[in-house]
């Protein structure tokens, strides 16, 4: 550590020499909840539009019953238009297929997203909160409390709730 002292002594010191090595311990956690954070918001939107797909099978096995002549409404950007089902009907069915795509593609980021995680957990060797209780709990309960008094050994782990 004091070859790293010496080293920075040239550079200003506002730039807080010990933290040249890597990110704070408050920058882990933030990244990696924001990381979190974004995996969470891509299920979400993956989770809505499979419900939007119910409602477009749903309403295409409907009208595939009805005649191809009669009336309906579609609503389309806000704005309710009368169409028969001849014409509604096929762009319902490129909607459903258009959406699926979308599903897989954000299932695909999320996939990438979780491999990211991952990573930057390995990393950072950030523990979430209740995880491993079976495997090493002494070793974890020492160590939690050694940080709770602030006097963590090596400062290598990182907690998350």
């Amino acid at each position: 550590m004091a070859a790293n002292s010496s080293n920075t002594g040239n550079k200003s010191s506002s730039s807080g020499g010990g933290k040249q090595s890597g990110p704070s311990a408050e920058q882990v956690v933030a990244t990696f909840q924001r990381m979190r954070q974004e995996q969470r918001n891509m299920a979400s939107k993956a989770a809505e539009l499979e419900m939007d797909i119910n409602e477009h099978s749903l309403v295409i096995e409907t009208l595939k019953e009805v005649d191809p002549s009669r009336k309906c409404f579609r609503l389309v950007g806000g704005v309710l238009v009368e169409r028969t089902v001849k014409e509604v009907l096929p762009a319902l069915e490129n909607n459903k297929e258009q959406i699926t795509k979308l599903i897989e593609s954000i299932n695909t980021q999320m996939q990438a997203k979780g491999r990211e995680l991952t990573e930057y957990r390995e990393r950072y060797n950030i523990r979430l909160v209740g995880e491993g209780e079976g495997e090493g709990q002494g070793q974890s309960a020492a160590s939690s409390s050694n940080s709770e008094e602030g006097g963590s050994k090596s400062g290598a782990g990182v907690l998350v709730s």
